[in-house]
């Protein structure tokens, strides 16, 4: 039987989720035998040709360059999985659907008209059909290295949709919210890191994006609450998942309620 061919694509982001997967190390060893790269810049100049069994993605599509390029990885790929923030809610970058791109480009360069840009940074699926989303910023080893085996397994992976405050419980951390008043988005937050900032004190900020099922419209007056203004509130929700509808649909909410 041939051995799987997997392939990690990289388009507008900051190689951290692939350097997740670099991270691994111990566990890649292991995998070395049953998987074969066929593409993978971080990793190899070696490229194999496609078609690929599973294509990981990190990043959003920013560019017309981008755009044609996705396309064609969907078209090679059997299995297409997205990982991290960029590549399902358009990122950090997304920020810039917010405002005219134009005055961006002026702004941070000294000839824009240069630029080959699209008027939005998107998520993948705004342009393909996706098998399966990844979140956070970056991804968690633990999630990437379930989705690899159960593809490799020619199973389901077993990608949790409940909420930080799940993991909060299941670590035995105690609620910040609850014993200090710290803002917190962990109630609408999609599981998959943890619980780590609250672990150490902090409240969550929202990196893994919406849960399945989130209420972010009842957490604005409970942030509100533990002491945080609405333009506050609009930059939490916005910082790393812009384009997720939930998360874009609190932020309007603050935004509004600011004046």
């Amino acid at each position: 039987m041939s051995v799987p061919r997997l392939a990690v694509w990289k388009f507008s982001s900051c190689d951290g989720c692939q350097l997740t997967l670099l991270d691994c190390e111990d566990e890649l060893i292991e995998l070395a035998g049953k998987v074969e790269i066929g593409y993978f810049l971080e990793a190899t100049r070696r490229e194999l040709p496609p078609p690929y069994d599973l294509s990981l993605v990190e990043g959003s599509v920013a560019t017309s360059a981008d755009l044609e390029r996705i396309r064609r990885v969907r078209e090679q790929s059997k299995y297409l999985v997205t990982i991290g923030a960029c590549a399902t809610a358009g990122g950090v970058q997304a920020l810039r659907n917010l405002a005219s791109l134009p005055e961006y480009q002026a702004v941070v360069y000294a000839c824009p008209e240069y630029i080959d840009s699209l008027a939005d940074s998107a998520p993948i699926s705004a342009h393909v059909p996706v098998d399966l989303e990844l979140r956070g910023c970056p991804i968690d080893k633990r999630q990437l290295l379930e989705v690899i085996t159960a593809y490799l397994a020619d199973r389901k992976p077993d990608i949790p949709a409940h909420s930080v405050c799940f993991e909060c419980k299941l670590r035995g951390t105690t609620c910040v919210t609850v014993a200090h008043g710290t803002p917190c988005l962990g109630p609408v937050t999609h599981a998959g890191c943890g619980a780590l900032c609250p672990a150490y004190g902090r409240g969550c900020y929202g990196c893994f994006g919406p849960m399945e099922t989130p209420n972010t419209r009842a957490m604005l007056p409970l942030l509100r609450r533990d002491g945080m203004s609405d333009t506050n509130i609009t930059r939490l929700y916005r910082t790393f998942n812009a384009e997720a509808p939930a998360f874009a649909a609190a932020a309007r909410d603050a935004e509004e309620a600011d004046g």
